[in-house]
């Protein structure tokens, strides 16, 4: 299926907030919306970078959450989300409801032996195929590994991009973005 193409966008004009920096980051081809191919090549990178195949059980709850996720965030049907639609559709209740589902599920794919948690050099392959840096990765494992034994847990990765979000404040957000 042959997605909607829109003219590129200027990028938000406050670039620091929490939410332009998510939103930069979901825009994967930089044209200035976030559309349906750009939400979905964050997944299929995922399940890339971890091996998993088109059939695995992880990528097919991830495809899904993705599914429901997007159908949510692009509420008209046009599949683009511009930074006007993101920054008025996203918030605590959102995320609570929608977004953790999906970002769980990616954590999911990247947790290989399913305990629960990460170790570095697993965030690191997530993050990365999501979109960040290797080195605000590494930071980001810094500021969530809080006890130091080189794990970062399902639930304080979600609160921390929660937190993030909504603008309560997050190390790990501030060192990925």
């Amino acid at each position: 299926m042959t997605l909607p193409r829109t003219a590129p966008q200027a990028p938000p004009t406050d670039p620091i907030t929490p939410k332009a920096r998510i939103y930069a980051m979901l825009d994967t081809d930089g044209d200035g919306v976030a559309s349906r191919h750009d939400y979905f090549v964050r997944i299929e990178k995922a399940r890339q970078a971890t091996g998993r195949g088109h059939d695995d059980p992880l990528v097919i709850a991830a495809l899904a959450t993705g599914e429901r996720a997007w159908a949510a965030m692009d509420a008209n049907g046009d599949g683009v989300m511009t930074y006007q639609e993101y920054i008025s559709w996203v918030d605590a209740e959102k995320f609570d409801n929608i977004c953790q589902y999906a970002l769980g599920a990616l954590f999911d794919l990247a947790d290989a032996d399913q305990d629960g948690a990460l170790d570095r050099p697993q965030f690191t392959m997530l993050r990365q195929a999501l979109g960040n840096r290797a080195d605000n990765a590494d930071a980001a494992f810094d500021a969530l590994d809080s006890d130091g034994d080189g794990r970062v847990g399902r639930g304080e990765y979600l609160a921390s991009i929660r937190a993030y979000v909504t603008g309560d404040g997050s190390p790990m957000g501030d060192a990925l973005y």
